[in-house]
């Protein structure tokens, strides 16, 4: 049951049905986790997860990056992108060097496994971004990332509210 079905409380949780009132964000909630759901599965094929993709292509496709900026341009913790570096140095998709100003710091590089699975990578995102977007124009599409991104600046000066005590 999705959290769409949840909020709309309306009678058994095993037969609620998407009801017409939903909210906008319910929907973009449940759409988000399907999406994610979606991707995390079409990379399994190559022993990825959606994280795990992302780094790799970032890498190759922007060059050597912190673990730090990382972190900031996934969205990740520092840990969670730490362990992720890890698995694929494991793989060799990636591999860390010392930076060369600061040696506390570790400069994450793809090597030439990681460009390879970059292209696997695309050709996945590719065939997946068309089954997403089948039965949407290019017209709605558009408006679609006009509304998010107004959002998106709704949401910074909520996310940067102090957190309210309990």
């Amino acid at each position: 049951m999705s959290l769409g079905e949840c909020m709309a409380g309306s009678g058994d949780m095993k037969t609620t049905s998407r009801t017409p009132w939903m909210r906008v964000e319910t929907a973009m909630i449940d759409t988000s986790r399907g999406v994610r759901q979606a991707y995390d599965r079409r990379f399994a094929a190559l022993g990825l997860n959606l994280s795990q993709a992302l780094l790799v292509s970032l890498v190759v496709d922007f060059g050597p990056h912190t673990q730090t900026q990382l972190a900031e341009v996934l969205n990740l913790g520092r840990a969670a992108t730490g362990s992720c570096v890890d698995q694929l140095e494991k793989r060799r998709l990636v591999r860390r060097d010392p930076d060369p100003e600061d040696r506390r710091v570790w400069i994450v590089t793809a090597t030439p496994e990681g460009s390879e699975m970059a292209e696997e990578i695309r050709t996945i995102d590719q065939v997946l971004q068309a089954e997403l977007r089948n039965g949407i124009t290019r017209a709605e599409r558009q408006q679609l990332a006009n509304l998010l991104i107004k959002m998106q600046a709704n949401l910074e000066p909520i996310l940067n509210e102090p957190l309210s005590p309990k």
